[in-house]
């Protein structure tokens, strides 16, 4: 039978979020139920839960930065056991048929992946997410997480973290490359954190100086304001690749795109929910590319974590309560947080 635990949800667009129960469905033979411990506030679940990317069922529960550990386990479950420190993050299931699935790349799924949460779930319920008590999750949709992780910290990784560390993989940020991050807040943090572990020469773009103590002690080489037009000016034609971590559609693209060497790639991980003005002769200069990039397979998620593990990169974080919610969600968008906040579930 399915079991009832406590959450927090969204009841409409327009109101703030409050408690409430919510029902996970029973732990079938491949599902793992976790206790969760610690659930990561994401921008992506405020533009959700208001409607900034369309229409969605309500009441929602958000959340897909998860940590907690397994409290039961079903029948054909091996890879893991009661008692393990484990994470979920952006996606709880897939086709597992098409060839990205196939290839290890369950996000980008042909037949589209299955949201941690406001998805249409395998029994055709919607998912709901991790700012609740418990949840119940496929056991190839579960990941490990290293000890050597603050538990407390750990679970922006599974979205923050991911959505950084795949594209500075896939276009080999490392040791001889020029790598610029725009945007110092949640996504921006980690994604200097993690170039910088990778050995790459890195600088930030932000809009004002404002944190720029806190980019170099991340271990940025450099840190610029965009505000400044004598920027773009003295960056022309520097950079390797440029990660975008801005959800903003009035950035100048084309300004920053100017920004690349020869055969270099920007590559938008922020998500504008207005489309991108870019043209196609600046790309033609150089020959630029401008890419997008979303989250990671499970695999390389789990490759993540140990890497962060094994270079001690953690995200920067603010634990609140459960009560705290709709105060922390106004705070992302004033950008007053460094830089991210977690729920301690236990207050729920």
């Amino acid at each position: 039978m399915p079991t009832t635990v406590r959450a927090y949800a969204a009841p409409s667009a327009t109101e703030p979020l409050v408690p409430t129960t919510i029902e996970r469905r029973d732990v079938g033979e491949n599902d793992v139920l976790i206790a969760i411990r610690y659930a990561g506030i994401c921008h992506s679940d405020i533009h959700t839960v208001r409607g900034d990317w369309g229409k969605i069922a309500y009441p929602q529960v958000v959340g897909h930065e998860i940590a907690g550990e397994v409290v039961e386990i079903g029948a054909g479950v091996t890879s893991f056991a009661v008692g393990d420190r484990v994470g979920v993050g952006c996606m709880v299931n897939s086709c597992r048929e098409c060839e990205n699935c196939r290839g290890g790349l369950e996000n980008y799924c042909a037949k589209g992946n299955t949201g941690t949460y406001a998805s249409v779930d395998r029994d055709g319920t919607i998912t709901q997410g991790g700012y609740s008590t418990h949840v119940v999750v496929d056991k190839d949709f579960v990941l490990r997480i290293p000890e050597a992780i603050p538990y407390e910290a750990v679970a922006p990784l599974l979205c923050a973290g991911i959505t950084t560390y795949s594209p500075l993989a896939h276009w080999n940020a490392g040791p001889g490359k020029k790598v610029a991050v725009v945007g110092m807040g949640g996504l921006g943090h980690m994604a200097v954190k993690i170039a910088v572990a990778m050995g790459a020469d890195v600088t930030v773009l932000s809009q004002s100086l404002s944190k720029q103590a806190d980019g170099l002690a991340f271990g940025a080489k450099h840190y610029y304001a965009t505000s400044d037009s004598e920027t773009f000016r003295t960056l022309a034609s520097t950079f390797d690749l440029i990660i975008n971590t801005v959800s903003s559609a009035e950035l100048d693209i084309n300004a920053y795109l100017k920004l690349l060497r020869l055969d270099g790639t920007m590559v938008n991980v922020g998500a504008p929910p207005e489309p991108l003005p870019v043209r196609v002769f600046t790309l033609f200069n150089n020959r630029r590319s401008f890419a997008g990039s979303s989250i990671g397979g499970i695999a390389e998620t789990q490759e993540m974590l140990d890497f962060c593990a094994e270079h001690g990169v953690a995200p920067e974080i603010e634990l609140i309560s459960a009560d705290q919610i709709n105060e922390a969600y106004e705070r992302v968008l004033r950008s007053d947080v460094r830089y991210r906040f977690v729920i301690d579930t236990a207050t729920l």
